[in-house]
């Protein structure tokens, strides 16, 4: 579960819903500044394969994560698009997601810890779960899966956890 937020009430928490190719995930807002649509890229050379290249956002130069790349995600689905700005260990960084939906609230009781079947590594990228409008949104630990080069592979974890939550 995310940590309690400096000033946010305990028992509730805003997460801005996404979806990545087919699967949704949910990304607390405290940690987000700002939500664009997609800036002309300048490509980085010999950054890490999922670094889209960087954008000019008010005179500040900002690196992309292409998230359907970090995960191994192949959109089936129409993107809409948009960059999510985020502050993370503090910097600024853009996230390349297909869309983002909503922001929701969520008690913090709807939020539940990672199935027991996601151990180690995925836990820490994805730790917890919660269900919005039929869908099970996996949160992001952002400072974990841009931090790592281990592969991750959304899509296996996102069926997991479905298949986990329909036999609970």
């Amino acid at each position: 579960m995310p940590p309690v937020q400096e000033g946010a009430s305990t028992d509730e928490i805003k997460l801005a819903c996404l979806r990545v190719g087919s699967a949704f995930y949910a990304l607390d807002i405290m940690g987000i500044r700002e939500i664009i649509r997609p800036l002309p890229l300048v490509q980085v050379p010999r950054a890490p394969t999922y670094v889209d290249g960087v954008i000019t956002l008010r005179k500040a130069v900002i690196p992309v994560v292409d998230l359907r790349r970090r995960f191994g995600v192949i959109s089936r689905v129409e993107p809409r698009e948009r960059i999510v700005i985020c502050a993370v260990d503090g910097r600024i960084i853009g996230l390349a997601v297909d869309e983002v939906s909503e922001v929701a609230t969520f008690a913090r009781d709807e939020i539940l810890p990672a199935p027991y079947y996601m151990t180690g590594s995925d836990s820490e990228f994805f730790p917890g779960v919660c269900r919005h409008k039929g869908n099970l949104l996996l949160l992001l630990n952002l400072r974990k899966i841009l931090s790592s080069d281990q592969r991750i592979d959304a899509e296996q974890i996102q069926q997991q956890a479905l298949e986990g939550a329909t036999k609970d």
